[in-house]
C-alpha cells in the first residue's frame, strides 16, 4: 500500500499543469510582437456558417477580439466592446470590432444574442491559441485583441481584457494621433 504523501509529486504536477492556464488569463499585456508589421490574411467563419476574411474590412482599422463563452473576462468585456462598437461605427475612420469566438457556433449565437451584440461575429473552432499565434498569443490567453490599421498594420496586441479607457487609447492609436 502506499502512503499518501507518495503521490504528493504527481498531485503538484497536476494543479501545476491547470493552474497556468488559468493563470495566463490574467497575464499583463505583452509587448506587441508583430506591432508594425502586414497583418496576415486570415480566415473564418461566420455564425451564419459562411466564409469570412479580415481583407474583407481592408481600409477600416480594425479590432480583432478573441473571446470564448467560457472565458469569465471575456464576458466582462464583451460588452465594453459592445458599447465601443457603436461609438465608432458612424465614425468615418472609426474602428471595426470583430469577435473571434473559439467556440462552437450555437454557443456563440448563444451568447451573442444574450449579450445583444451587434458587431461581427466570427467563430473560429480550432480552440485557442488558433489564429492568435500568428499575433504573438501562442498560449492561447483570452480574452486577447488585435488592432490593425487601415492599410493592414499591426499596431497592438493586448492579452487580458481591454477597459474603456484602453479602447480610447487604442481609437486614437488607429487614427494616428499621439
Amino acid at each position: 500500500m502506499t502512503s499518501p504523501a507518495s503521490h504528493l509529486p504527481a498531485l503538484l504536477a497536476t494543479v501545476l499543469m491547470l493552474a497556468l492556464p488559468l493563470a495566463s488569463h490574467a497575464a499583463p499585456p505583452t509587448p506587441p510582437a508583430s506591432a508594425g508589421q502586414a497583418a496576415p490574411a486570415l480566415h473564418w467563419t461566420d455564425l451564419d456558417g459562411a466564409p469570412a476574411a479580415l481583407a474583407q474590412w481592408r481600409g477600416r482599422p480594425v479590432l480583432l477580439n478573441y473571446w470564448a463563452s467560457w472565458c469569465g473576462p471575456c464576458l466582462k468585456e464583451l460588452p465594453d466592446l459592445q458599447h465601443f462598437s457603436q461609438a465608432q461605427a458612424p465614425l468615418p475612420n472609426g474602428v471595426q470590432v470583430v469577435g473571434i469566438a473559439l467556440d462552437d457556433i450555437e454557443a456563440a449565437n448563444a451568447l451573442r444574442d444574450q449579450l445583444q451584440l451587434t458587431y461581427p461575429q466570427l467563430v473560429e473552432s480550432d480552440g485557442p491559441p488558433g489564429t492568435a499565434a500568428t499575433f504573438g498569443n501562442r498560449i492561447g490567453t483570452l480574452p486577447f485583441s488585435v488592432l490593425i490599421d487601415a492599410q493592414g498594420t499591426v499596431l497592438q496586441v493586448h492579452n487580458g481584457p481591454l477597459h474603456p479607457a484602453d479602447l480610447e487609447r487604442w481609437a486614437a492609436a488607429a487614427r494616428g494621433a499621439p
